[in-house]
């Protein structure tokens, strides 16, 4: 009986578990959806867990950690200073890099840019494509100024001989493009699959730290722009970069949402043009259109994306209706923020735009989701509805609550400096957080407490007297 009682217990602890192929998340039975991350058709069944390993002599022993070298870990700089920014600087040995984006977003582009650019200052970088031929990727390197001697190439598709590839040349910089197209035989599926990206991803990590080589792996994303492929994807790179842009516009950005060696808080900004994706350190030539001029319903305001000042143009169409119900039409901007301050404009300032169609857009495809872009929004459009300008050199930053007052704005100082630095003569910003704010030569701020305040000096440039700020 007891030998009984001990069969069924071991058959119980041995019993195949059903494990999510996207967050991991484990099952007793199989279901069709993971109740963690709530994908469908994910959750397979997984092996038994196999008994501890034997403990084995650690081939390094632990030593102090004052002794381990520092020098082997340092970043190096890519040559493509808006990629260094957002990585901290630059690559550092043994990382991976994963450089996600939408398909024609540019990925490709930047990738052989980043590899054209180490390979200039005389380092030798392989570039292994799993999508195109040689030739293929010739001709666009050949279209970007990417031809360097120091840079080598090759089709490559499998696992085994892109890793033999890498521990043959040993080159200063690898790059994959893309891990959903590598495919190993020690693992199921086909190419792209979540087991065969999660064992090519695991092999390249394990390559990467074991020869000091840094690696930048171009993955895709899903329709809802999540990376393709497992979620352990993304745990086992060092670094997860998402590269985004409009496809039908020119800016390019790029920011971290993950980073082992540096701030999340950054973001690079890039041209797309026929030569290829060119750096922007300073793209406010492409938000600001016209700005400087009087135009009836622009005006200009500062948000900020991370820690970067981020100048943008918010322009204002307001027309009648011939409609039952008015539009609300907005592009770059956030569509609940909007329409509660066309409600604050119409109850609190007086201005009419419930029989009215309104749009609202940003300039040369800027993307300003934060509450500061709310004045600028207000102003601009109670410029549209009655057909006046904005003065062209002031700039607006606050949020607007449903009281009309404005509230204290994050990081008024960078705001206020990026304004002083493209010309503006003027800022107008809540009244409140004010104290410590030092004011950039050759700019006078403007504190309101409420929209209608802030609406009177926008037209009307003196007149409200601005407060004494200590200067720099």
């Amino acid at each position: 009986m007891s030998e009984a009682l001990t069969t069924v217990d071991h058959m119980s602890r041995t019993r195949n578990q059903y494990t999510c192929g996207e967050c991991g998340w484990t099952t007793a039975r199989w279901v069709g959806r993971c109740g963690e991350c709530h994908a469908w058709g994910t959750v397979t069944e997984a092996a038994p867990p196999r008994d501890r390993p034997p403990a084995v002599v650690p081939a390094t022993p632990a030593r102090p950690i004052r002794e381990v070298p520092a020098h082997v870990s340092r970043c190096r700089p890519t040559g493509v200073a808006e990629l260094d920014r957002v990585l901290g600087g630059g690559v550092v040995p043994g990382s991976v890099i994963l450089l996600a984006g939408e398909p024609g977003v540019g990925k490709s582009t930047l990738a052989l840019e980043v590899a054209a650019r180490a390979a200039r200052h005389g380092a030798t970088v392989l570039y292994l494509s799993g999508e195109e031929s040689a030739a293929q990727v010739r001709l666009r390197a050949a279209r970007i100024g990417a031809l360097e001697e120091t840079l080598l190439l090759a089709a490559e598709s499998d696992l085994a001989r892109t890793i033999g590839h890498i521990e043959h040349v040993e080159p200063a910089l690898a790059v994959i493009d893309s891990v959903q197209t590598l495919a190993t035989d020690q693992a199921e599926g086909s190419a792209g699959g979540v087991s065969q990206v999660r064992a090519v991803a695991a092999a390249l990590v394990a390559v990467a730290k074991a020869r000091h080589i840094p690696v930048l792996l171009v993955g895709h994303v899903t329709k809802d722009g999540s990376i393709a492929g497992p979620r352990t994807l993304e745990h086992l790179v060092d670094v997860v970069c998402q590269f985004e842009g409009e496809r039908h516009g020119r800016l390019r950005t790029l920011r971290a949402v993950k980073n082992r060696y540096g701030a999340t808080d950054e973001v690079g900004c890039f041209e797309l043009t026929e030569h290829g994706v060119v750096e922007l350190p300073d793209p406010s030539g492409l938000f600001l259109e016209g700005a400087g001029h009087a135009i009836p319903g622009t005006c200009v305001g500062i948000s900020l994306d991370g820690r970067r000042p981020m100048p943008t143009q918010v322009q204002a169409l307001v027309a009648a209706t011939a409609l039952g119900t008015p539009r609300r039409t907005t592009a770059g901007l956030d569509p609940s923020r909007i329409a509660m301050v066309l409600a604050v404009l119409q109850a609190r300032a007086g201005v009419a735009l419930a029989t009215r169609d309104v749009y609202v857009s940003t300039v040369g495809g800027a993307r300003a989701l934060e509450p500061a872009m709310d004045l600028a929004i207000a102003l601009a459009v109670r410029a549209a509805a009655v057909d006046e300008v904005v003065d062209p050199h002031t700039v607006a930053i606050g949020e607007v609550g449903l009281t009309g007052q404005l509230r204290p704005t994050a990081g008024i100082d960078r705001r206020l400096a990026e304004a002083a630095r493209l010309g503006f003569r003027r800022a107008i910003v809540p009244a409140h957080g004010l104290e410590d704010i030092r004011i950039p030569p050759g700019l006078r701020v403007v504190p309101v407490d409420t929209v209608l305040a802030a609406i009177t000096a926008g037209h009307t440039p003196d007149a409200i007297a601005a407060r004494p700020l200590r200067a720099l």
